[in-house]
């Protein structure tokens, strides 16, 4: 007689994962099929009409029942960390468990080698390249007597299994300010403004906005018009260009509806310039107030600007001295805050 079903518990994210799969084109037939075999399972449906819907044999429904109920203990702990270690997890189960089969040609401690390798800095094995490629990193191995012979194929599998990208580099700054406490309190007052916008709006308006700059960037028109799609061609574009010269961006970023806009476009990133352009901001709602969040660049707190604003919001106040060099006495927080 055929045994009890295993009886199958999904969680709400589990559940958005295994429908992903279920419909994902780039994943394996046989993957997306044991994908909607939970999913009918966890509705309740019985093993006979799961098989006759997905024409697969009932011990196939029952197996795959069973390997999630075994899995799921396992599968709760990732879903307590991040969401990309629960999906990689949830397709481990969907694999096919591991087969007996020809042993691998390179060892444990071969492919922890390559990694290291990988992790190194080309510099360092004297090659005069900033990012290792899959050949570079292929001839490296070798001559260090890692392998006998490795393809690039291979060494690129490895580095995807171990998720290292070192073509790729990301952009990041360190702060000026070393003294953690002080640096502690710069960013709680920075988090708190962007944490308050949606409250501070909502009450009386008052509009959050983030403002940076983006400069030399070029201006560039292709020497020939385009070419348009025919059939059996696509689209050309010219390779040639003609320089006019370069350009700066000053954008706003709104906190709370999260759209840029008010962008000013123009030559310079002087002192006028950014003036102009928190003026044109303010412009665009000039009922409500504003609260600007900036970095310490010197057109961001020069004196223009704190005449500016004090001319809006308190024209009676008095500013103090400026510095020798004209411009007002430097803010000692990494980002400033103009209301």
């Amino acid at each position: 007689m055929p045994g009890k079903a295993a009886k199958l518990v999904i969680s709400e994210r589990q559940q958005l994962i295994l429908l992903e799969v279920s419909k994902s084109r780039s994943s394996p037939l046989s993957v997306r099929q044991r994908a909607r075999i939970i999913l009918l399972a966890f509705a309740g449906r019985k093993n006979e009409e799961i098989a006759a819907e997905i024409e697969l044999h009932r011990r196939q429904i029952g197996l795959w029942r069973r390997r999630w109920q075994e899995a799921w203990p396992a599968l709760t702990v990732l879903e307590c960390s991040e969401t990309r270690r629960l999906r990689d997890g949830i397709r481990e189960v969907l694999r096919d468990a591991p087969r007996s089969g020809r042993k691998g040609t390179f060892t444990a401690e071969q492919v922890t080698q390559i990694l290291a390798v990988a992790c190194e800095k080309p510099e360092l094995s004297g090659r005069p390249i900033s990012h290792w490629t899959h050949r570079e990193l292929r001839e490296e191995v070798i001559k260090r007597g890692i392998v006998a012979n490795i393809s690039e194929s291979q060494v690129r599998r490895y580095l995807n299994q171990a998720m290292l990208q070192p073509h790729r580099r990301k952009m990041w700054i360190n702060t000026t300010e070393k003294d953690p406490v002080t640096f502690r309190r710069q960013v709680d007052e920075v988090c708190r403004i962007y944490k308050e916008a949606p409250a501070r709006q909502a009450e009386d308006g008052t509009r959050t906005v983030c403002c940076d700059e983006m400069t030399g960037l070029q201006a560039l028109e292709r020497a020939a018009p385009d070419k348009d799609m025919q059939p059996g061609q696509i689209a050309k574009q010219e390779f040639e260009y003609v320089r006019h010269g370069t350009t700066t961006l000053i954008g706003n970023w709104d906190v709370v509806a999260g759209l840029i806009f008010a962008e000013t476009i123009g030559p310079t990133r002087k002192e006028p310039d950014f003036v102009a352009h928190v003026e044109q901001t303010v412009a665009t709602d000039p009922d409500v107030n504003w609260v600007f969040v900036v970095d310490c660049l010197n057109v961001h707190w020069s004196t223009s600007l704190v005449e500016w604003v004090a001319k809006i919001c308190e024209p009676n106040r008095p500013l103090g001295k400026k510095r020798q060099d004209g411009r007002a006495q430097k803010p000692s927080q990494s980002a400033r805050v103009l209301v």
